[in-house]
């Protein structure tokens, strides 16, 4: 028996509050959902489906406060749900879908008082009387990817009774979150943990703190959360081979396709210990499968692909450490975070920095009397980790999009990293005995651009100049240009051309011939280039001089 209106805060959401409570309102943990609804939208009907959700799931009308010095879970009373309607039909019809991209963008940034709540937000933008953009936006506090989906699904099923007088066709509901947040602190104890625990100590002793993808700039010192999401499609042929290949190895599609990232990330790396997390959606529960509420919980993939193995070897080896995992998937990622305790940076997230989902579930394709529903992809502008790469399948083969850090890599980074993943997958499939440094991974064109682009000789080059000459007009025609960046430091080519003269003169005076060796031993910087020149400059004298 509980009290229904405190409860105790989950595993899950107690990281999340903590979270919160460091950088309150960030909005990367929004979760948005946005439906495209065309023809006749009832806002009452609407309105009241969602006034039911929020009574069936305590967990949309939960808000968070500090008692005592410890976070607890605080159940409100339902409340009549209000949806918020913009109407866009009387601008001119050139600027209404911008104008909606623009509120969507707006919504999604849009921070939650996880205090004061709500905590589930509905808006609804009409571009004319038969089409209309449902945004919904909740708090992962209080949700994730699973719960979206429930949500959907069953405002669909309230919306479509609402708007012809019915009544609700759901059944009620036996648990709530709360139910799951007790049972969850008093069941994940004793001799249950610990031998949860022994395997991830195992598992993870030693993994390296972060995985440095090449980038476009350097890691912040803090993590900003900025990022950008980026479509891709992998063909209906292409996903038919991998499926084909992993039924003759034994392994499921995301084994295969987990194992080609980690050949993608020792290619890009050189690092041979690669941990990618996954998300699971945790709901192993009959009782738990149509709750809304933050179940999901993320594991750890580590695996060795050390030795050049073939792309045969390291499949079994992810299916060993994914079964692994599975088997132990209770603990959830917050606490194996704490007890652990692997070293800890503000630039990057704690155990693995690159995620890797595949969604298999049948989407359900929704259908209301009078609306035909289309499902939008957001893009919401922020980026939990440095790279995360989701896949789902689909009739047409397997639909993705890569979510990355805009503080790392830059858009056209990410679209070279695509097409290297796909020229991976089609590598395996082609041959899966070819052993990991041989799997193709760059495409034609870029084989073409590096073999004969960048190979091709031009005209041979005119003139007597040396090298230190060549610049030395340089300095005379653009003497306020920037000639060398290093670090903080700027040099132009004024600058660099007189002290290069300078430390010449220096190594004249000191008796340096030409036809003597002169060793440069510095760390990279702007003297070195000044050294170099130097160098240069009075070994062209001495040969002038004789």
């Amino acid at each position: 028996q509980r009290e229904r209106d405190v409860m105790p805060l989950s595993f899950a959401q107690q990281r999340m509050w903590f979270i919160d409570q460091l950088e309150p309102g960030n909005p990367v943990y929004n979760t948005p959902r946005g439906v495209r609804l065309r023809g006749k939208l009832d806002v009452a009907a609407l309105e009241r489906a969602l006034t039911m959700l929020v009574r069936r799931h305590e967990a949309l009308r939960t808000t968070f406060r500090d008692v005592r010095g410890e976070p607890v879970q605080v159940i409100g009373n339902p409340e009549p749900f209000r949806v918020t309607v913009e109407d866009l039909s009387g601008l001119p019809e050139a600027t209404r879908e911008e104008e909606t991209r623009r509120l969507i963008r707006e919504e999604v940034q849009r921070p939650f008082n996880l205090s004061s709540g709500p905590l589930l937000r509905a808006r609804v933008l009409r571009v004319s009387s038969e089409d209309h953009t449902l945004l919904l936006s909740m708090h992962h506090i209080v949700s994730d990817g699973w719960s979206m989906g429930v949500l959907v699904r069953e405002v669909a099923a309230l919306y479509e009774a609402y708007a012809v007088g019915a009544e609700s066709p759901l059944k009620e509901l036996s648990l709530q979150y709360g139910d799951y947040a007790v049972w969850q602190r008093e069941w994940l104890q004793g001799e249950v943990l610990e031998q949860q625990l022994d395997y991830w100590r195992k598992q993870l002793a030693g993994v390296p703190p972060v995985l440095e993808l090449p980038a476009d700039r350097p890691r912040p010192q803090v993590q900003t959360f900025r990022g950008a999401a980026l479509p891709f499609k992998l063909s209906k042929e292409l996903a038919e081979e991998l499926r084909a290949l992993s039924r003759r190895e034994g392994v499921t599609l995301y084994m295969t396709l987990l194992a080609v990232l980690q050949t993608l990330l020792l290619r890009y790396t050189g690092e041979e210990d690669i941990a990618v997390g996954t998300p699971i959606a945790n709901r192993r529960h009959g009782e738990i499968e149509n709750l809304i509420g933050f179940f999901a919980n993320t594991l750890v993939m580590r695996t060795d692909v050390s030795g050049n193995p073939t792309f045969r070897e390291l499949v079994q080896r992810v299916k060993e450490t994914a079964l692994g995992a599975y088997t132990h998937q209770d603990v959830p990622f917050e606490m194996l975070v704490e007890i652990l305790q692997p070293e800890r940076s503000m630039s990057y997230t704690p155990l693995f920095q690159v995620l890797f989902v595949l969604q298999n579930a049948p989407q359900e394709k929704l259908e209301l009397s009078g609306l035909t529903l289309d499902l939008l992809s957001i893009d919401g502008g922020t980026a939990k980790l440095d790279l995360a790469l989701l896949l789902e399948e689909t009739e047409g083969g397997l639909d993705g999009v890569c979510e990355y850090s805009t503080d790392l890599f830059d858009e056209v980074t990410i679209i070279r990293l695509l097409g290297h993943f796909e020229t991976l997958l089609e590598g395996v499939v082609n041959d899966p005995d070819q052993h990991l440094s041989q799997l193709p991974l760059l495409s034609e064109a870029e084989r073409r651009q590096l073999l004969d682009e960048w190979n091709a000789q031009g005209e041979p080059f005119a003139g007597d100049l040396c090298v230190h000459e060549l610049f030395a007009l340089q300095a005379e025609h653009r003497p306020g240009e920037v000639a060398v960046l290093f670090e903080e430091t700027r040099l132009d080519y004024r600058e660099l051309n007189e002290r290069a003269n300078k430390l010449a003169h220096r190594l004249h005076t000191l008796g340096l011939r030409s036809d003597q060796v002169v060793a440069v031993m510095f760390e990279r910087s702007t003297e070195m280039i000044v050294g170099v020149l130097a160098i240069l400059d009075n070994y062209a004298a001495g040969i002038r001089r004789r």
